[in-house]
């Protein structure tokens, strides 16, 4: 990490990042207030998702007991497996995050080292990051994205004494596979220390808070659908060969349900939270996605069910054909979410997994044809997989039952497509949704967006980090005084210019990654490369303003060439 003092002129939109010139998007612009604080409603959020999860593993270990007292071991073994496997290798990834971000090296210690120094002794510091022969390679910065900021080497025995403390205590609760619990408390200690303080401490513990958010929904999403999933699948043909519904399964399976659905959608709102170029979901738009899940998965698994009720063999054979072919589908549609090119591969293979349930959003773009041929194939699939059933089904079953579970699936799946389509007609963030656009595109006037936070639109929202486009050379050249403008934004029509003349106001420090941003539905790379978490923290602990994130912008060729040949 190199770090160097320019000025940087800002302008009244200094609060907004402009986007790429280059990007063809058919969406409106989307503009975020410079700052987002944690609420009410997000509290009781994150509480009702703690509720979702002990709901989740507490019927499956009950119902797991039950099965273990009715000496029924095989379903006894399954339903076990399903809770056990699945958790045990999120505890193993969540710890694996957990070393990185608290282990204390002494490339992280020196780069943490320069990198306040920078912020602290230049008013406005420039500090840029560069690829390392892969994808993701951003700078080491030093910080802890999961605990305290771990101190120098020549710390004293009461912080070497802490560090061991937190050590074992983190092993203790991946060992108790608690550490999903563990992360909603976190997040919600540090939601409310935000609330809380005052700036600058409001800030870092909102960025925390958003890094502690990101860890869980993507360990949660992971987990639904390796835990919920299959087990809701199990329950559903233990009930149907059956012939009867016990209680404690009814109750595993609506919590493996609603387990889904809420993690799905809970996905989606923390990763639109976290990218300031795209405006938050509401809870009302969070409720009705919701609820659009809640019942196209519960047609779907249903019908999973009723076939493999009579056809096992044929069922894993359909499941895995139709695993092989989302998965390649989502490779074709060349993904980046990732920082390597194997990560990618394996995050593909768990979406394709996603995909035998549900729709899930991996591209940037219009995704309507995408999601039109889905909803078909799925609805073909279901179709069939009811037809199959009732077809033969077995004599213990009569027409009546065979109708209702038939009239089941077609109901959910109806009922599910009209909560999707009140989703994007009406509460959909980019606005609503009419044909092939969209039907108002709303622009911010430059009044609003330079008065204070407290005058803004309730319906613009911003989170950190802040995101900047990079400048090209030419523009560097015309500056006067000092280096050169770094920043350079174009105002809105009928904006009137700044005065060319007027003092410069000088902010820093700027962290520039010398990487594309990636698209939504991708993370941006400072939530997904941890190296680059402790960098932002560390900057934002020691400089008095929020240091501002700058993706390289590749707007033209000329940048483009300009970037082959340096990074």
């Amino acid at each position: 990490m190199a770090a160097k003092s320019d000025g940087a002129p800002v302008s009244l939109r200094n609060e907004i990042p402009p986007k790429c010139p280059s990007r063809s998007d058919p969406r409106p612009p989307q503009h975020r207030p410079a700052e987002q604080r944690y609420s009410l409603p997000d509290c009781c959020w994150t509480l009702c998702a703690l509720l979702v999860f002990f709901s989740d593993g507490a019927s499956d270990l009950w119902l797991a007991a039950d099965y273990y007292l009715r000496t029924e071991y095989w379903c006894f073994a399954l339903t076990l497996v399903f809770v056990i496997v699945p958790s045990v290798v999120v505890q193993v990834l969540s710890f694996r995050w957990f070393a990185y971000d608290f282990t204390e090296t002494v490339e992280s210690g020196a780069a943490a080292a320069a990198a306040v120094v920078a912020a602290s002794g230049a008013e406005d510091s420039d500090l840029s990051t560069k690829d390392s022969g892969q994808r993701g390679a951003g700078s080491a910065g030093a910080g802890a994205g999961a605990g305290p900021l771990p101190g120098p080497s020549t710390a004293g025995g009461a912080r070497g004494c802490c560090r061991v403390f937190t050590w074992l205590f983190q092993a203790i609760v991946h060992i108790f596979q608690l550490a999903q619990v563990w992360r909603y408390v976190h997040a919600l200690y540090l939601g409310v220390q935000s609330r809380w303080h005052r700036d600058p401490e409001r800030r870092h513990y909102y960025w925390r808070m958003m890094f502690e958010s990101a860890d869980i929904s993507m360990l949660r999403l992971l987990e639904s659908f390796l835990k919920s999933a299959p087990q809701l699948v199990l329950q559903l043909s233990i009930m149907i060969q059956a012939r009867q519904v016990l209680p404690l399964q009814g109750l595993s399976a609506s919590a493996s349900l609603i387990s889904l659905a809420w993690m799905i959608s809970s996905y989606q709102k923390v990763l639109r939270d976290s990218r300031d170029d795209k405006l938050p979901m509401t809870y009302k738009a969070v409720i009705v996605q919701i609820l659009w899940h809640l019942f196209t998965i519960g047609a779907r698994t249903l019908a999973f069910a009723l076939f493999a009720s009579v056809f096992q063999l044929y069922f894993g054979i359909f499941i895995v054909a139709h695993w092989c072919i989302m998965t390649f589908w989502i490779i074709q549609g060349e993904t980046d979410f990732c920082m390597s090119k194997w990560e990618e591969i394996i995050y593909n293979m768990m979406v394709g997994i996603v995909y035998v349930f549900c729709w899930f959003s991996v591209r940037e773009g219009r995704t309507r044809c995408r999601m039109l041929i889905y909803s078909l194939t799925v609805f073909v699939e279901n179709v069939a997989l009811t037809t199959a059933w009732y077809l033969y089904l077995g004599p213990r079953s009569s027409d009546f039952y065979a109708v209702i579970m038939v009239c089941v699936v077609a109901s959910s799946y109806a009922l599910g497509t009209f909560f999707m389509f009140v989703y994007y007609c009406l509460l959909h963030p980019d606005g609503p949704v009419s044909g092939w656009g969209y039907i108002v595109e709303k622009e911010v006037p430059l009044e609003t967006l330079a008065s204070p936070a407290s005058s803004l639109p309730p319906d613009v929202v911003s989170s950190p980090p802040r995101t900047l486009q990079r400048t090209k050379g030419s523009d560097r050249e015309q500056g006067s005084g000092v280096d050169g403008d770094v920043f350079q934004v174009r105002p809105l029509r009928g904006a009137q210019a700044p005065v060319p003349h007027a003092a410069p106001r000088t902010e820093g420090p700027v962290i520039r990654i010398d990487l594309p941003r990636k698209k939504y539905p991708a993370w941006d790379a400072h939530f997904i490369d941890r190296r680059l978490r402790k960098t932002i923290l560390v900057l934002e602990s020691a400089a008095p303003v929020t240091p501002r994130i700058q993706y390289r912008c590749l707007g033209t060729p000329k940048e483009v060439m300009e970037y082959e040949t340096t990074v």
